[in-house]
């Protein structure tokens, strides 16, 4: 399409101009980048030693994604600067009453300011990403920030900023407009919900949060995107935006121009961006691709290097811009494919899963050799879902009954082979039926979205567990 009448390279330089481009916050004045501190895992570390954790990887600040009493209190003292976080389901409420709002400041933010430092104060995750809640919460998140603004005002507190964090799915085209000159807001939310929320973090001189992931852009476009244009280590590679003229040396620079030029045709294009989550899986499912350690390590750590030199994007360089690694830990209990619980730069009991330095200090080459990759071309043999290992090993016989009892109620025919006098009766066994209904039901429903994960209790393998007369089927049979 023909480049906006806005975007041309003039336009472009004064959005720089306005937006203060100076050193990147989180890689400047000694911090290294944000930590998203998630848990929704078993037995993590307490919060106390989570921040010993935090500060042996070069963390310069901390989001979590509520305002748990006990994590606030770890980080008393630290210094860093903290985000905090209002859950979705209470945004209409918090909408329609400013004392519901000022309740909510009074017991969540007051009892550890200022001793926690709270810079950020963010209400509802994703929100514009869930459809289902489009008429009960998307309206009311303006009204819910504006109540909460003034709760901060009415008590003197005016260096906590307020915003939300959006996913690359409210453009038009998700998370990879490409070229970003073309990119724009969805249309069911760029005039009711979008141009509001820019107008209030103009007003309240707040940032953008944007959750943006280069892993998925390549994963889904595996065949045309460079790996290494996604690592930033893309050398020579260049694309260049044929509506600016502006050359792009890897893929989280396009994605996150893509929502600056978006607001800039809302007329808000001065608004502050700040990486809401940024990151890469260390590990993935069969059916997934490039989710491993070496990927991880080398997107993390390059990442620290390049906002150490304050880069900015192409549309605005040098512009100072909160960035936050996705995630703390491998979170375990998380649902969906198996990228989701692994987005950690530490395993659950602790140990790194790679070494990294947040600041951006450590030379790349006094890294000690990561494990090579062996997923990063799609794997192209059968897969089947099977009860995990773990859950077998440890078995909840109430646990496992219910999800195989879900299982079986799903789709047609799917627990037949197990029933009595049938091929995959014997044996009769929780462990051995489960992995039989896990399957069957997932080879069923897996192309619309089903997952092998069922409460933590399934893996993939590639491994057949057929076993006589008992045939599993396969990925490459459905």
């Amino acid at each position: 399409m023909a480049a906006s009448p806005l975007l041309t390279l003039p336009f472009l330089f004064l959005l720089c101009a306005t937006v203060a481009c100076r050193g990147a916050y989180g890689a400047s004045g000694g911090y290294g980048l944000g930590v998203n501190y998630g848990r929704v895992a078993d037995d993590i570390p307490s919060p106390r030693r989570s921040v010993e954790l935090l500060r042996a990887a070069g963390a310069g600040s901390v989001k979590i994604y509520d305002a748990n009493p006990g994590v606030l209190r770890a980080l008393a003292g630290t210094r860093w600067p903290v985000s905090i976080m209002v859950p979705n389901e209470i945004i209409p409420d918090l909408a329609a009453s400013a004392a519901a709002a000022d309740r909510w400041v009074a017991e969540n933010l007051v009892p550890y300011y200022p001793a926690t430092r709270v810079k950020f104060l963010l209400v509802g995750n994703e929100i514009l990403s869930d459809h289902s809640i489009a008429n009960s919460t998307w309206p009311r998140l303006v009204p819910a920030m504006e109540n909460i603004h003034r709760s901060l005002r009415k008590r003197g507190i005016s260096s906590v900023k307020i915003g939300t964090t959006l996913a690359m799915d409210s453009l038009a085209d998700g998370a990879f407009p490409r070229p970003p000159s073309a990119a724009e807001f969805r249309a069911d939310i760029a005039e009711a919900v979008v141009r509001p929320l820019l107008h209030f973090l103009n007003g309240t001189n707040s940032y953008y949060f944007v959750d943006a992931y280069p892993y998925f852009v390549w994963a889904d476009n595996n065949l045309t995107v460079s790996l290494d244009y996604a690592l930033f280590q893309g050398g020579r590679l260049r694309y260049v935006d044929p509506g600016t003229g502006l050359a792009y040396t890897n893929l989280l620079d396009e994605m996150l121009d893509a929502v600056v030029i978006a607001m800039a045709k809302l007329g808000y294009g001065h608004v502050k961006l700040a990486i809401a989550e940024t990151g890469w899986p260390n590990g993935c499912d069969y059916d997934q691709i490039g989710g491993n350690v070496h990927n991880a390590a080398i997107y993390n750590r390059n990442l620290a290097v390049r906002m150490v030199k304050n880069p900015g994007t192409p549309v605005r360089p040098g512009a100072n811009m909160p960035v936050f690694v996705f995630s703390l830990y491998n979170e375990d209990l998380k649902p969906g494919p198996g990228t989701e619980r692994h987005w950690g730069l530490y395993y659950a009991n602790g140990t790194a899963v790679y070494e990294i330095d947040l600041t951006g200090r450590r030379p790349l080459w006094s890294y000690p050799p990561l494990p090579a990759p062996e997923n990063n071309t799609p794997y192209k043999g059968p897969i089947w879902c099977v009860l995990s290992a773990a859950a077998s090993n440890k078995l909840n016989e109430t646990a496992v009954g219910n999800a195989l009892s879900y299982a079986c109620g799903q789709g047609n025919g799917t627990c037949d082979a197990i029933q009595p006098g049938k091929m995959c009766y014997m044996p009769n066994t929780t462990v051995a039926h489960a992995s039989y209904a896990f399957n069957s039901y997932w080879q069923q429903f897996r192309k619309i979205g089903a997952t092998c994960y069922f409460n933590n209790l399934a893996e993939q393998t590639i491994k057949d567990p057929s076993h006589g007369s008992c045939k599993f089927p396969s990925s490459l049979d459905s």
